[in-house]
């Protein structure tokens, strides 16, 4: 029976939360499922990674139970993909205060969806940036190749939780979907393929293992999949920086 989950605060502290934003199975049938966040801090907050265009009434309720449409002054995106880009011009207008922080490679072909967007477009350069959301500050990590050649991974160093955009995403038989990962050794086979293929290679893994070396991570949030926390989040993590072959490895 598909279900509506209802948003879920992964962490927070008296000023500051770090939220999925839900899900309604019934997206599966228009297209695979994805992941929203919103990052709160004071009177501010952002969205990471907001989804594509049929998600977006249920992103913009859910949303609208925490903060004010106006409090949301970033947008951040992971990479240039329509299951995370594909809501832009609902967005600009019902957020009218947000920035939207994509990566410089991508930038220019933002207005092939139809959007004028040049004086609210905020460019990630390839080292990455630091991203003010109140009095906090979300890192937007490089994680290029690992997906995509010009990719963006998000920490929340208060909270210490890691947005993983893609990186996490499962692939589950029907009826098997859940929120938070519980048996990590269950849950990697419906991981495998997927990483295998869309990982550029091998390079890329060491690369961005060298990025995240010095976080701390409790929790890992992917833009497809389940959610990872304690212990789990280490296990996925050494899982995938453990891979040997991916993408142009095995090609």
């Amino acid at each position: 029976m598909l279900q509506v989950h209802k948003p879920y605060v992964i962490g927070e502290d008296a000023n500051h939360k770090f939220v999925w934003l839900g899900l309604d199975e019934s997206e599966s049938e228009k297209g695979i499922l994805t992941n929203q966040y919103l990052v709160i801090d004071g009177d501010e907050a952002a969205l990471i990674d907001p989804g594509g265009y049929f998600v977006f009434e249920r992103v913009f309720n859910n949303v609208q139970n925490f903060v004010e449409p106006e409090k949301v002054t970033k947008v951040m995106y992971s990479h240039q993909d329509p299951d995370v880009i594909g809501s832009l011009n609902l967005l600009l207008d019902m957020f009218p205060n947000a920035s939207f922080y994509v990566s410089a490679l991508w930038e220019r072909f933002i207005p092939h969806l139809g959007v004028s967007v040049k004086d609210r477009i905020v460019d990630i350069p390839d080292e990455g940036m630091e991203i003010n959301v109140g009095k906090s500050k979300v890192k937007a990590i490089p994680a290029h190749f690992m997906h995509s050649p010009g990719n963006f991974h998000y920490y929340d160093p208060t909270l210490k939780i890691y947005f993983s955009g893609d990186m996490g995403a499962a692939v589950y038989p029907e009826g098997t979907w859940y929120l938070i990962v519980e048996n990590f050794d269950e849950h990697r086979k419906y991981m495998e393929p997927f990483h295998r293929r869309y990982i550029a290679s091998r390079k890329a893994i060491d690369l961005w293992q060298r990025r995240i070396s010095n976080l701390e991570i409790e929790v890992v949030a992917p833009q497809h999949g389940s959610i990872f926390m304690g212990e789990n989040a280490k296990k996925f993590i050494s899982w995938l920086t453990s891979l040997d072959k991916v993408g142009l490895d095995l090609w």
